[in-house]
């Protein structure tokens, strides 16, 4: 099999993880506050894929620069700002939302791309904009005031930074090994958080994070986010960004609020109105369109 296929079904694992996991973690939020819970979760997944790296991948530290350090600094604060913003939207609007709000970022990557990567905008891309912009208006201005609600707002900057996420890591990815790039980001992604946490909330909540990880849904919404969905995720993200472009990353993660959505029914009570249906299935389609445009040849662009 092709490596571009492998990196395509693997990025699409991810997106059914984080898709999934939604749920979980807004109930964990809940108790463990945003950014307590993001310190906590990242820090712990930069050390298990540091553990892995010093165990069996020993040679790809040696490979370690202030470069490295400095292009994982800058992937870790658009992390740390898109996970800040997605982690606290969660208090205030529906996991649905939240999923599909998200995804918008797959019709602001290749606008990323063009500037970044010189990949060219076709018209498929302007048409996809229009309808993930028209259907975030039905999605979020659901009531007879037009006023976005908070956690909408919140969800929309998330999207941003997940984009400039997405579209750096395609510059840095061919550069240098996976596990440490991916490591170095999430620690400095969890020692923001940390950061954040102390001066946001004060040191109450993670003086007291022992007694809170005890509670069953913060303890599980705890260990598959340091593994499966964090460190794990961005391994192979960062991997897999080898092979393929940012627009292509950003497509495969289109269905990432495809599985948000179905959790949040199946599991979560939730339920969607017309308005908010149509809303959904206009980003959707907007998602599926950018695909159509031509794939634009892989280009190596300069920090």
């Amino acid at each position: 099999m092709a490596r571009s296929r492998i990196a395509d079904l693997s990025l699409l694992l991810v997106a059914m993880m984080w898709g999934c996991t939604f749920l979980l973690v807004q109930s964990a939020v809940r108790v463990l506050p945003p950014l307590a819970f993001n310190g906590i979760r990242f820090t712990g997944a930069a050390l298990l894929l540091a553990l892995i790296t010093g165990l069996f991948y020993r040679q790809e530290w040696k490979k370690l620069s202030w470069r490295m350090v400095l292009h994982a600094l800058l992937l870790g604060i658009f992390l740390f700002l898109g996970y800040g913003f997605q982690t606290m939207g969660l208090l205030y609007t529906t996991t649905s939302n939240t999923g599909f709000i998200t995804g918008l970022s797959v019709v602001l990557v290749p606008f990323l791309s063009l500037a970044l990567l010189k990949h060219a905008i076709s018209r498929y891309t302007w048409l996809s904009a229009g309808l993930a912009a028209a259907g975030l208006y039905l999605l979020t201005f659901t009531g007879s005031a037009l006023s976005l609600n908070i956690g909408d707002g919140l969800i929309l900057l998330c999207a941003v930074a997940f984009a400039l996420q997405i579209a750096y890591t395609g510059i840095y990815a061919p550069r240098y090994p996976a596990l440490p790039l991916a490591a170095l980001q999430l620690a400095f992604v969890g020692l923001f958080s940390l950061a954040a946490s102390l001066l946001v909330d004060g040191a109450a909540p993670l003086m007291h994070s022992g007694e809170l990880l005890a509670k069953p849904e913060v303890l599980t919404a705890m260990l598959i986010s340091i593994g499966p969905t964090s460190a794990f995720a961005f391994w192979i993200q960062t991997a897999c960004q080898k092979y393929t472009t940012p627009s292509r990353v950003a497509i495969i993660y289109a269905t990432e609020p495809v599985f948000a959505a179905v959790t949040g029914l199946l599991f979560g009570g939730e339920t969607l109105g017309i308005s908010a249906l149509l809303g959904c299935g206009c980003i959707l389609a907007a998602m599926l369109l950018a695909e159509l445009s031509p794939a634009p040849a892989r280009t190596q662009a300069e920090s």
